[in-house]
């Protein structure tokens, strides 16, 4: 199943004789679906159509569609007046002038500049709204494909870092003997030089405590689950970006548990490396759908 980015962007037009629809889609991450409508009140009876289809087609992200109509430069130009308006404005003018008969009349030109007087050639709305459909259809087409190419990136990387990740983890559990040997040696030095009769017993308790507290092995195993969880969502794909998110959660927790209890050198530059790496991949599922 694929796995979506919920970055993308998409554009189309479709010539409609006198005019031109164009239609633009752009997302970014966002923790919802929110839909930007962007367009002329000419073409606001398409808003509820279009946020219908891009809906269905993305379950997140910040969506912006922009859609305008712009008439043919080209085109041969029908104008009419649009004479119910041109009465209204007379009935106007007259209630005016009755009230205040001093008023200069409206001029011939003053009226064909009053907005909406001057119908250019329109594009029938049914017509339109078929047009902007399927012109919707085409460009989330192209949107989805977008944000596929853009998932799939973000997909070897995050598997990248997974490899990554597991080396890190292996190189851990072999030196934790080694990190204890050395603590056993140092301890006994130390302590046969402040006392001189030192009970052997005690070395051991004090070694054992030791081991328990640096004891990592429960937080390597739930890193290799973590990793085995977060490969499978990858490779299963779709909608995964939240539930990736949370696991990140509970990457670092364990990553912060490794260096807290890390009493050696190289595990502490493994669980740094650890923690660079899980921030790394949180940073790109922020932008998976």
């Amino acid at each position: 199943m694929t796995i979506y980015s919920m970055t993308g962007y998409a554009a189309g037009t479709r010539e409609l004789g006198p005019a031109s629809l164009h239609l633009e889609l752009k997302s970014v991450n966002s923790r919802f679906l929110d839909i930007t409508f962007r367009c002329g009140e000419e073409l606001r009876f398409l808003e509820m159509a279009l946020r219908e289809k891009i809906g269905a087609a993305a379950a997140r992200g910040k969506v912006e569609c922009r859609l305008n109509l712009a008439p043919q430069v080209t085109a041969p130009r029908e104008l009419a007046a649009n004479l119910a308006l041109v009465t209204q404005l007379a009935r106007l003018e007259t209630a005016v002038r009755a009230t205040l008969p001093q008023a200069a009349p409206l001029s011939v030109a003053e009226v064909l500049r009053w907005p909406g007087v001057i119908n250019d050639e329109t594009v029938d709305p049914e017509r339109l709204q078929a047009a902007a459909l399927v012109l919707a259809d085409e460009v989330l087409k192209d949107f989805l494909a977008t944000r596929e190419r853009e998932g799939a990136k973000l997909a070897i990387m995050i598997l990248d870092r997974v490899a990554r990740m597991r080396e890190l983890t292996a190189q851990v559990a072999p030196l934790l003997p080694l990190a204890i040997a050395d603590y056993e040696t140092r301890l006994s030095a130390k302590l046969r030089e402040a006392v001189a009769n030192l009970d052997e017993e005690r070395i051991r308790q004090e070694i054992g405590l030791f081991a328990t507290r640096i004891d990592v092995a429960e937080e390597l195993s739930r890193l290799a689950t973590h990793l085995d969880e977060l490969e499978r969502i990858v490779k299963k794909g779709g909608a995964v970006g939240k539930r990736l998110d949370f696991l990140m959660q509970e990457f670092n927790r364990e990553a912060n548990t490794l260096a807290s209890k890390s009493v050696a050198a190289e595990i502490t530059a493994i669980a740094l490396e650890l923690k660079l790496l899980i921030e790394q991949v949180r940073e790109q599922v922020q932008n998976l759908e």
